[in-house]
């Protein structure tokens, strides 16, 4: 068996595959000429992305569920032969502040964003070790390198996601699997309104949400998957995009009492505007 295909003739499965950023890396994906197993909870949405693409299924896929999750990747390694790439990439937020979260809010988020992310490492790291190769690239967020007040479940998970992925990489290229972590800054995806599964604490105004997200600029999901395919082929250990980003987390790194300070004011201002928009629709 030929080791790792840098996408032509690859085989690659991606979790959270019928929408944002896990479309777009499958239309990214798709024109290098990669074979894609698009895995999702709304299969019915995964069907309509793969019918779109060359070579590319759908497959129903909850990835709080480990033993779905690894008869998955054993079906795949049946019907190809190989798994070149896992996109560990299925997430989803709450958002809102902590005060206003209920344990189950935790729950979820920590079953779906960080044990999703290991279901997905526990099914596929093994057989990539058996095969010699592969790569396994964990969506996590610069949320996963910076503070995120507002989104504090979320950050949470996506710290541990780039913690795991880092510790993994470590162990990984003794056996000639690569792994990454994705930080994607802020992407147009549904997400940044509560998402498919997510949900905000208090009812605001998608305008009003969407008013906050315009301020950081952000980045088209197909022109950030085309970056990240690129990026995943040079084996970045962390993958930020869009690069600009990568000045705040440096500066973070620089000062990260500073970097504090400049959080607190973003939610400060964040919090104002939620609580106006509340008011107003009393």
């Amino acid at each position: 068996m030929s080791g790792l295909r840098t996408f032509e003739g690859a085989v690659a499965l991606i979790t959270g595959g019928a929408s944002g950023i896990g479309a777009a890396l499958a239309r990214a994906l798709a024109a290098k000429g990669a074979t894609l197993i698009l895995a999702d909870r709304d299969y019915d949405d995964a069907v309509r992305v793969a019918a779109g693409l060359p070579r590319a299924e759908a497959a129903p896929l909850d990835v709080r569920d480990a033993a779905a999750f690894d008869g998955l990747v054993a079906s795949v390694m049946r019907q190809h032969g190989r798994l070149d790439y896992l996109f560990n990439n299925a997430g989803t937020g709450v958002g809102g502040e902590v005060k206003d979260y209920s344990l189950d809010d935790w729950r979820y988020i920590v079953e779906v964003n960080l044990m999703g992310v290991i279901h997905g490492v526990q099914a596929v790291y093994p057989r990539m070790i058996g095969q010699g190769f592969g790569h396994i690239i964990n969506t996590a967020s610069m949320a996963g390198l910076l503070a995120a007040p507002l989104a504090t479940v979320y950050c949470t998970t996506k710290h541990a996601v780039v913690g795991l992925s880092r510790s993994l990489r470590i162990e990984a290229r003794e056996h000639g699997v690569h792994v990454s972590a994705l930080c994607p800054g802020v992407i147009r995806t549904p997400i940044l309104t509560g998402g498919r599964h997510g949900r905000l604490t208090k009812k605001v105004p998608e305008a009003v949400t969407m008013k906050m997200w315009e301020k950081l600029r952000p980045m088209d999901v197909d022109r950030f998957a085309s970056q990240v395919v690129a990026e995943v082929a040079r084996n970045r250990s962390i993958i930020v995009v869009p690069r600009w980003w990568r000045l705040l987390w440096w500066l973070d790194r620089l000062s990260p009492n500073q970097m504090d300070a400049v959080a607190h004011t973003t939610y400060r201002r964040g919090k104002a505007q939620i609580d106006a928009a509340l008011a107003e629709g009393t």
